[in-house]
């Protein structure tokens, strides 16, 4: 498994938690490359080994007015299951980043 599929499966998984409007981008770099190509699948994600376990940073987008520490909450609990589930490997850490408020 890559890095890049571990990438894609945490932004679907964060993606298609409530309140969540998108990913943001996690560095200017990233940003810039957003603006000449497509949409990145794993934009806003990064995942890194830490003594055996994963370690995934999330920056997101959520929609204004939404219990935001409750979405924190709910989209932790919903991507270390998910990848747990497809991986068999262990999540240690989740860091979620609230970078944008969409209307």
């Amino acid at each position: 498994m890559t890095g890049n599929y571990f990438a894609e499966l945490v932004a679907a998984a964060a993606q298609s938690g409530y309140g969540v409007a998108g990913m943001a981008s996690r560095t200017p770099a990233d940003s810039l490359k957003s603006l000449v190509q497509r949409e990145n699948p794993d934009k806003g994600v990064r995942v890194l080994e830490e003594d055996g376990q994963l370690v995934i940073d999330l920056h997101i987008k959520v929609t204004y007015g939404l219990n935001i520490a409750a979405a924190v909450k709910s989209i932790s609990h919903k991507v270390k299951y998910i990848v747990e589930e497809a991986t068999g490997l262990v999540v240690k850490r989740i860091n979620v980043m609230v970078d944008d408020l969409m209307a």
